[in-house]
């Protein structure tokens, strides 16, 4: 409990610092950097820009509760911290990791009591909302509804899947997207020539590629591109000159590898997937790797890859080429038998496959429509020459009796019911292997219509 308290406060601190001395040399340069208007805010166009809701609720002071959502570093935070500031309201800061009921009622009284003694507005700031469980969730409603506090939480997990819906109708939702290139480049040179929180006063030599290494593979994360821009800058030794070099190679080993987006449980993971499959789907191999390559790089159980390569190979392939089922199903076995890194070939070479491939959807929408029958209409019953003739005591209740040996037949077929009411489930393409089975299928209709001529011209 004790280190939940000192974390807490420390928390809370560094919120307060950051308010009050936005110039101190002791937080780190992401914090120092945070924007302290509307007009240092960089990015997020779509809800900030000109005439945006957001932007005319902060300025008009009428802000209700939010939901900020989106990946790391894309000003989450910072606009929280933003909207206290220009409100003129107290800011207080939890993190749902370590917060509990019992504190929310502590900050929810405080804050009533405060609106009651100076008529000051409380900012409720709850990172990461979405590890909070349905209880602690709804402990904040009845507050939030009647604006004891205005609440604004931040999450990178769909808020839609991780909140409550009593919650979600009481906020306003609002996306924050992954930055773009030009505006981390534009937060970087902000913090290197700011004289008062940034890097202005000391004698810098700026390589213009590493500016733009730091941008491009921070992936829309400023946080992180400003960290590694500290980090080189300061443990960069001073040449002969005083001048400390920040040089690409500086900026390369400052950030070390690529962290990507990407959590296993939550959008990233499901709508990167999504992007596969469809990519597949869509006969495009270069986004089908792409995708692929992205899975694998955040460490994707290959497992999960395959079975999503073998389900689309039987839904969006299917037997337009039946090949293609076969290629997936050995990639599965392949890639369990050898592992990573070498999984990813075999994973490779079926996706592409599926990409390359003829597609038909026709057997997907068939036994669709078969189980929609099966649920919602009577069912059918087996008939009696159908059914199973193998044990004694079938012969005495006819079971079996007038059954057809397809093979005792010219080509192998003889009509005969299949089912009482005969329904329309399989309809083959004409693209692919699976225009070979329509014309079977077409030339076995001819040839029923043709007995049945000749069936009638006889009698």
């Amino acid at each position: 409990m004790k280190n939940t308290d000192y974390t807490d406060k420390e928390n809370k601190d560094l919120f307060q610092q950051a308010k009050s001395s936005t110039n101190s040399k002791d937080l780190p340069l992401a914090v120092r950097m945070r924007p302290k208007t509307l007009e240092e805010f960089v990015g997020q166009e779509h809800i900030l820009g000109k005439d945006k809701l957001l932007r005319r609720a902060i300025e008009a002071d009428k802000i209700t509760s939010l939901i900020l959502y989106g990946p790391p570093g894309t000003g989450k935070t910072s606009l929280a911290l933003l909207i206290s500031q220009i409100t003129k309201s107290y800011f207080e800061p939890v993190n749902a990791v370590t917060s509990n009921v019992e504190e929310l009622r502590k900050i929810i009284a405080a804050s009533k009591n405060r609106k009651i003694t100076t008529q000051r507005k409380t900012i409720l700031f709850i990172d990461e909302i979405h590890r909070f469980n349905k209880a602690q969730q709804d402990c904040l409603m009845p507050d939030v509804e009647v604006g004891c506090v205005t609440l604004i939480g931040a999450t990178v997990h769909n808020p839609f899947f991780s909140l409550v819906s009593p919650l979600l109708s009481r906020s306003l939702v609002f996306e924050l997207k992954p930055l773009e290139e030009k505006d981390v480049i534009k937060i970087l040179n902000n913090a290197i020539n700011d004289k008062e929180r940034g890097f202005g006063k000391l004698r810098l030599k700026i390589d213009n590629s590493a500016v733009q290494f730091l941008a491009k593979i921070c992936d829309g994360d400023a946080r992180r591109a400003l960290n590694a821009l500290e980090l080189g800058i300061l443990t960069t030794a001073q040449d002969k000159n005083g001048f400390i070099n920040f040089s690409l190679e500086v900026s390369q080993e400052s950030i070390q590898k690529k962290q990507v987006v990407y959590d296993h449980d939550g959008d990233a993971h499901y709508d990167t997937a999504s992007a596969f499959i469809k990519s597949m789907r869509g006969s495009d191999p270069d986004a089908t790797l792409y995708w692929l390559a992205k899975m694998l790089y955040a460490g994707e159980d290959p497992r999960f890859i395959a079975r999503r390569i073998c389900i689309c190979a039987a839904e969006d392939v299917g037997n337009a080429d039946p090949q293609a089922l076969v290629v997936a199903n050995s990639a599965l076995q392949i890639s369990e038998f050898v592992g990573l890194p070498e999984a990813r070939i075999p994973l490779a070479q079926a996706a592409v496959y599926i990409a390359c491939s003829p597609k038909s959807n026709a057997v997907y929408l068939g036994i669709d429509k078969a189980l929609k029958d099966v649920e919602n209409n009577k069912t059918q019953a087996v008939p009696q020459h159908l059914k199973d003739a193998s044990y004694k005591g079938a012969e005495r209740l006819e079971h079996g009796k007038g059954y057809k040996y397809a093979h005792d037949f010219e080509k192998h077929f003889v009509k005969q019911e299949y089912m009482p009411q005969k329904i329309k489930y399989y309809v083959p393409t004409d693209i692919g292997f699976e225009a070979k089975i329509k014309k079977r299928l077409e030339e076995l209709e001819h040839q029923i219509i043709r007995d049945d001529y000749n069936q009638t011209k006889k009698i």
